[in-house]
C-alpha cells in the first residue's frame, strides 16, 4: 500500500500548465527523459523508413516549419528543429516527437492544395510538442496502471473468477471513458493551438476548414464512430474550429499588418522636390 500512496503522490504532484489555454496537465515524467527516448526513436525511424531527398519538398517543409516554430514563442526559442521528409505518397500524415523532431510524409505535401494548409498540419503536430502532450499521455497510463493496481490490492479476498471480472471492467471502462476521451481532447487542443501558431505565423487559418473538410471526405468511409476513436471526427474538428476561428483571424490579421509595416520600412525612400 506505501508504493500505491507514493506512485499516487508522484502523480499528483506532477502538473504542467499549457501557457496558451492555462490547462493544468499531467506531467509525472521528466521531460529530458522524453526527449532523448524520442530521439532515439527518431533516429530509428530514419534508419526504417524512406527518406525523400527533393530539394523542393524538403525546402518547403522547412520553410512552413521554421515559420510555425517561431511563432510559438514559448519553448522553441533559439532553438533548432530537425525536419525530415519521408517518402511515402499513401500517407497523408505528418509527426512532431519531443526534442523538436517533425516528420512530414510526402502524401501530405501531395494531398494539400498550399502552403497555408500545410502550416495547418504542421502548425497541429508542434502544437502537441508545445503542450507536451506525450508526457500527459505517459502519465495517464500511469495513473490507470495505479489504479489496476489498486484493485488488485483491494480485491485479493475474493475469487480468482471475481478478480478476473473486476479487472476486465476496469479496463475496459478505462479505455473507453478515460484513455479515448482523453486523446479526442488532446487532438481538439493541438487543433486550436496550431491555428494560433499559424496565423501568428502569417498563414491563413481559414484554410484550416477546406482542408479538414477534404480530409473528411477522404476518410468518411474508413471512420470508426467517434467514442471508439482516438481521433475527433472531421466533422467535429471542423465544428470546433469554426469556433475558434475568429480568435485566430485576429492573430492573422495582426501578423499581416506587421508584415505589410516591415515592407514598407524596407521600401527605397523616394525624395519628392
Amino acid at each position: 500500500m506505501r508504493i500505491l500512496f507514493l506512485l499516487l503522490l508522484a502523480i499528483l504532484n506532477g502538473c504542467y500548465t499549457i501557457p496558451e489555454t492555462g490547462r493544468s496537465a499531467l506531467n509525472v515524467l521528466p521531460e529530458s527523459n522524453l526527449i532523448q527516448a524520442a530521439t532515439l526513436a527518431f533516429e530509428q525511424l530514419k534508419r526504417t523508413l524512406v527518406l525523400s531527398y527533393d530539394f523542393e519538398d524538403n525546402l518547403r517543409v522547412q520553410r512552413v516549419g521554421r515559420r510555425i516554430a517561431a511563432a510559438e514563442g514559448n519553448a522553441f526559442v533559439n532553438v533548432d528543429w530537425e525536419w525530415v521528409v519521408f517518402k511515402d505518397d499513401d500517407q497523408v500524415n505528418a509527426f512532431a516527437m519531443p526534442g523538436r523532431k517533425v516528420g512530414v510524409y510526402t502524401g501530405l505535401l501531395r494531398f494539400v492544395e498550399n502552403d497555408d494548409q500545410l502550416a495547418i498540419v504542421i502548425g497541429h503536430e508542434i502544437a502537441h510538442v508545445a503542450a507536451r502532450h506525450v508526457n500527459e499521455r505517459v502519465s495517464q497510463t500511469l495513473l490507470i496502471q495505479t489504479g489496476a493496481l489498486g484493485i488488485a490490492l483491494g480485491t485479493r479476498s475474493t475469487s480468482v473468477a471475481t478478480q478476473k471480472a473486476i479487472r476486465e471492467v476496469y479496463r475496459i471502462g478505462s479505455h473507453l471513458g478515460v484513455h479515448l476521451p482523453f486523446s479526442r481532447r488532446q487532438e481538439i487542443e493541438a487543433d486550436t493551438i496550431g491555428l494560433l501558431y499559424t496565423a501568428r505565423a502569417g498563414f491563413d487559418p481559414r484554410e484550416a476548414l477546406p482542408f479538414w473538410e477534404k480530409m473528411e471526405a477522404a476518410a468518411q468511409r474508413h471512420q470508426p464512430l467517434e467514442w471508439l476513436s482516438t481521433h475527433p471526427h472531421s466533422e467535429t474538428r471542423i465544428q470546433n474550429l469554426k469556433a475558434f476561428l475568429p480568435e485566430a483571424m485576429k492573430e492573422y490579421e495582426t501578423a499581416k499588418a506587421l508584415e505589410d509595416l516591415k515592407r514598407i520600412e524596407k521600401a527605397p525612400q523616394v525624395l519628392i522636390q
